[in-house]
């Protein structure tokens, strides 16, 4: 079946480990995550939604989002319970492993679906549960394909990957030519640092960028890594998550002021990238993200 195709129901989806069958559109639909509750809206599925969650709780929502959320809520800034679930009374969550769901909690497509609400799984996310070789932009498409077949909005879809992948496309051309720069991504964490591992996008994006991930010989998603590990591997820039409490400007400062980071030598020369988590999380700002450090790496700092 073509992707611009309408959906004849019922239809099955792959998710995860999991194939999902559904009779017809979920008409009261929860995304958990401001990079989930992007990929709905951009396919114009508000009116399929009765909420979102998960975004306040870590990310400043744009005003922009708000405003083409309209008046749904927010019915948990984190992690919504079963019982946020059924106030709402849900009838699909599109979450992710440690997007709105962790391996053993309380809310899993299992817990979910004996109460009438049907799950999709973010494709990354399948890492946590399931052996994958590394991440890779067609995890997005996928998603984003397999949400235009479970509301039959398959045309919006196929478009929106289209041009997903000429930007990519345009933006690798580019910088074809380019030497590897040598990338670490930051996201949080004083002790230890948290970062990507090659299941997680960021592997992908920064390959895409022109770069390479000095962390993509570890073989896991969102991790924590050494600080010996990262000085031992000398990246050339550092990419810095701006989320949380602690601002990126702050990340920037611990970093420059870190005494056993000084070596480092996207520390020396200050080469640094600052980028939404929305943009190197899985989601339609995953190009932006690659057009933005394809111009840092290549660009006037060489």
């Amino acid at each position: 079946m073509a992707y611009a195709d309408a959906t004849v129901y019922p239809v099955a989806v792959k998710s995860c480990n999991r194939v999902v069958t559904f009779q017809a559109p979920p008409q009261r639909a929860v995304s958990n995550d401001v990079n989930l509750t992007e990929m709905m809206v951009a396919l114009g599925l508000q009116s399929h939604m009765v909420g979102y969650s998960g975004v306040s709780g870590w990310n400043k929502p744009t005003p922009e989002l708000l405003h083409l959320l309209g008046k749904l809520p927010e019915i948990a800034t984190k992690y919504p319970s079963l019982e946020t679930l059924l106030d709402a009374n849900a009838d699909f969550y599109f979450a992710g492993w440690n997007y709105g769901m962790r391996l053993g909690g309380d809310v899993t497509p299992e817990s979910l679906a004996p109460l009438g609400i049907q799950t999709y799984e973010l494709t990354e996310s399948c890492a946590q549960i399931m052996p994958r070789a590394q991440a890779t932009l067609n995890d997005v498409y996928n998603d984003l394909y397999n949400l235009g077949k479970i509301f039959d909005v398959q045309g919006q879809a196929d478009a929106l990957v289209q041009d997903m992948q000429n930007r990519v496309a345009a933006a690798e051309e580019k910088i074809a030519n380019a030497p590897r720069v040598k990338v670490f991504l930051y996201d949080s964490g004083e002790d230890r640092p948290m970062t990507s591992g090659r299941l997680a996008m960021p592997q992908a994006l920064i390959s895409a960028a022109g770069g390479r991930n000095v962390m993509g010989d570890v073989e896991a998603s969102w991790t924590y890594v050494n600080w010996e590990s990262v000085v031992a591997a000398n990246p050339q820039v550092i990419v810095i998550v701006d989320y949380g409490e602690v601002s990126a400007a702050q990340k920037q400062k611990f970093l420059e002021n870190n005494p056993a980071l000084q070596s480092i030598d996207a520390v020396r020369n200050r080469r640094f990238v600052v980028l939404p988590y929305v943009a190197v999380t899985p989601g339609i700002q995953n190009v932006k993200a690659i057009e933005v450090m394809a111009a840092a790496f290549h660009g006037p700092w060489q």
